[in-house]
């Protein structure tokens, strides 16, 4: 198998690694314009796969200039969601979602107490104050899960040989339409995928990102 020579993101890092056999690569970009997409959520599973004890963990989504950050957040069943408003107004964060429901009035400066999510699904947040605001978490039960950055790829290392299915989310998918979705055999040469997603306009364009200009 050729190496390239890659940047990948691990836990908010940027490193440099090596392609290596049993790596799987997956690109996901829009269909039309061909622009890579982030915040794309890439759930790899196997026929093999155990079942992974996952250690709960709790995550932070901050809001910052009337903003949600991040804009997509992953995590696993069992972990928790802590809400901080670190702008100068309150927020009126809520979700009516079937995977949890729960809603907080956050004061300037105030966290809301952290909120267990039990099972997989998709949670969209938002503010009853700020309509602008949005957020999405994807509770995932998938051995192997990981979100696109700016350059719209993701890999995958060491996974065992067999064969996978590879099933791609975005909260800007159409409605109606199945999540895109590939079948991929993985084995000592590796294997690369691309997913052209036709996607909704983003809600947040025309919007300053705190995220990327700081705050």
């Amino acid at each position: 198998m050729r190496r390239w020579f890659l940047i990948v993101l691990c836990a908010g890092t940027w490193v440099a690694t090596f392609a290596r056999a049993s790596d799987l690569s997956v690109l996901v970009s829009e269909r039309t314009s061909s622009v890579p997409v982030a915040d794309a959520v890439i759930e790899v599973r196997g026929a093999a796969d155990a079942a992974l004890p996952f250690t709960p963990v709790t995550r932070r989504i901050d809001q910052r200039s009337e903003t949600f950050i991040p804009y997509v957040e992953i995590f696993r069943p069992g972990d928790r969601v802590e809400f901080h408003n670190s702008d100068k107004t309150r927020h009126h964060v809520y979700s009516f979602a079937d995977a949890k429901s729960f809603e907080f009035v956050i004061a300037p400066g105030d966290s809301a107490p952290a909120v267990a999510l039990d099972r997989p699904g998709q949670i969209d947040v938002g503010c009853n104050i700020h309509d602008h605001m949005i957020a999405h978490l994807l509770i995932s039960d998938a051995a192997h899960v990981a979100k696109t950055g700016q350059g719209g790829q993701v890999v995958f290392t060491g996974l065992p040989d067999g064969r996978y299915s590879v099933h791609v989310w975005h909260p800007q998918l159409r409605p109606g339409k199945a999540a895109p979705e590939q079948n991929v055999l993985i084995d000592a040469r590796g294997a690369s995928l691309e997913f052209p997603l036709s996607l909704l306009p983003d809600p947040r364009a025309g919007r300053s990102d705190p995220e990327r200009n700081g705050y």
